[in-house]
Formats: structure tokens, C-alpha cells, sequence
């Protein structure tokens, strides 16, 4: 069974800042910010929603096929998921302009500053989803504007259940787009943060938006996540990491994970569970794509 990854394929800058940004801005002087951070640490890794989902799904085993634009820069992202075993089919390229960019900022605290420069990502939109052999389910995660708009369609004019994982891509859309979204969608991921902005544009509690769908994830960071279905919420408690070194792609980690429970069919509750153990692992790695699964992980899987 092979899934579609809607999402970015993104070249990320990763900066390391010794200090607290919460030491270093005044919330009275906001008006004014002229803040300068030294960055001892800096690194290029490949990233982007899709290539981290996808990078998640075949550590698992699984057949993801990213649905995504490359800029005129992005040969060796190409080659570099092609030597992954990923499939290209639904990944094009954009002569006239640059891969996304996100230019990311971790404190010593794991706080999080980014800078994204959309690039070839505004040329989404130009893959079609349709129905195909094999295909049986989909996710929709942070990328243009229209290509998240023309997809959900698409998918559910295809007959393929979806995840929206709306993310950073959030703030783009009025509650009753969101609402629009969900009401195509089986299934429904957000951070804490996203969820409660999720919620109120659309006006509901989570409680009522899990009623609209399949099943409601709210990731929680380091304190587990809860599942939300038919109302009742259920607490998925966390992985301890063996250390804790970088967050970038946690959350692209956990979607990978819960797409491959979602494949095998299990319950929820259990797909939440596997995607906590792949965060835990993740964040123990510096960059979204570097880390490896041992066989415990993956006799799991």
C-alpha cells in the first residue's frame, strides 16, 4: 500500500543560538525589535513537511510517495530520494525559481525562530491527485495555498482518505475554510498550539471538531499527546529520549509513524504511540532526516 505526501520539499538552514531568546527580547520594546542573535551552529540538511514524512515512512518500511515541487536548485534532493527508495512520480521541478527555504533558529530551550521562503512550493498546485492503484490513503501537510485547497478535493474526489495536518499553513485560511477542510478530511493533526487556533476559527471545542471526523491528534511536545475521538479524549503519554538535541522534523517524525499505523489498520491509540517512540528517537538527532530506527523500533512497526 503506497500513501501521498501533500506537502514541501525544503533545503533548511538549522542555527544554533547559545542563549534564551526570552532573554534577549523586551516584550515592552516589541514595537522597536532590533534583536541580532549569534549563531556559533549552523548547518543545510534536507527537509520540508513531505521529504520528513516521507523520510519517517520508509525507515518504517512503508511506500511514501511525496506529492511536492522542487526548485532549480533541488537535484540532489531528487537524487537523494530516489537513493532512499522514495518514488518521484508526483515530485516536479520549477525551472524559474529556488527550492523552499526555511531558515530555523533553535535556543538553548528548543524554541523555535523560522524563516520560510516558499519558492517552487507556490507551484504545488500543478500535481493532481486522482485515483490510483494501490493508493489508499493521503495526508495533507504545510504547502501552497492552492495545492492544500485543490488536493483535499482532489482526494476526496478520489475516494482517499486523508489526514489534514495543517500546521504553519494554519493562519492561510478563514474557519470556514478550515471547516471545509475537516469536513473532507478522516482525520485531523495539530501541535497544542495549532489546535487551539484551529479551534477557534472554526468555533468549536475539541470535543465537537473529533466528532466531525475520524479521529482528532493533538501532540503535546515532551508531555505524550492526546487522541480525540466521538468526543472523548484519550492521553498518550510521552517517550523519554535518550537525549534531547534538536527538535527540527519532530512533528513530520510522529506524521510519518501515524500514517504507517494508519496503513496497517490499528487503532489510534497505538499509532499515536509508535509516532511518540519515533519523536523520542528524532530529537535525539540533529536534522529532520539523519536518524536511524533499530530493529525493536521496527519489529514494532
Amino acid at each position: 500500500m503506497a500513501t501521498l505526501i501533500c506537502g514541501s520539499l525544503a533545503f533548511d538552514t538549522i542555527m544554533t543560538f547559545e542563549g534564551r531568546f526570552a532573554e534577549q527580547i523586551l516584550p515592552d520594546q516589541l514595537h522597536i525589535l532590533n534583536v541580532s542573535f549569534l549563531v556559533p551552529g549552523l548547518r543545510r540538511d534536507f527537509g520540508g513537511c513531505a521529504g520528513n514524512i516521507a523520510y519517517a515512512m520508509r525507515q518504517l518500511g512503508g511506500e511514501p510517495l511525496p506529492v511536492a515541487a522542487l526548485g532549480n536548485d533541488g537535484a540532489d534532493y531528487l537524487q537523494r530520494l530516489r537513493t532512499l527508495g522514495i518514488a518521484t512520480d508526483f515530485v516536479h521541478e520549477v525551472d524559474d525559481t529556488y527550492t523552499a527555504q526555511a531558515m530555523i533558529m533553535t535556543d538553548r530551550d528548543n524554541n523555535q525562530i523560522t524563516a520560510f521562503h516558499p519558492g517552487a512550493m507556490m507551484q504545488a498546485h500543478r500535481a493532481r491527485i486522482e485515483a490510483r492503484p494501490g493508493v489508499k490513503l493521503g495526508i495533507i501537510s504545510p504547502d501552497g495555498r492552492d495545492a492544500m485547497l485543490q488536493h483535499a478535493e482532489q482526494f476526496h474526489a478520489a475516494g482517499i482518505p486523508f489526514v489534514f495536518d495543517p500546521g504553519q499553513g494554519l493562519p492561510m485560511f478563514s474557519g470556514p475554510e478550515l471547516a471545509h477542510f475537516v469536513e473532507l478530511a478522516s482525520w485531523v493533526t495539530v501541535n497544542d498550539y495549532e489546535g487551539r487556533m484551529l479551534c477557534d476559527r472554526m468555533d468549536v471545542e475539541p470535543d465537537e471538531l473529533s466528532r466531525r471526523v475520524q479521529g482528532l491528534v493533538v501532540t503535546l511536545g515532551g508531555e505524550g499527546c492526546d487522541i480525540w475521538q466521538a468526543g472523548a479524549r484519550t492521553h498518550v503519554p510521552a517517550v523519554q529520549p535518550a537525549a534531547v538535541v534538536d527538535p527540527t522534523g519532530c512533528g513530520d517524525a510522529w506524521r510519518g509513524a501515524l500514517l504507517h499505523g494508519l496503513e496497517q489498520g490499528w487503532p489510534l491509540a497505538r499509532c499515536a504511540a509508535l509516532g511518540n517512540r519515533l519523536g523520542a528517537i528524532k530529537i535525539a538527532s540533529r536534522g529532520p532526516q539523519n536518524y536511524q530506527l533499530d530493529a525493536a523500533v521496527l519489529a514494532q512497526a
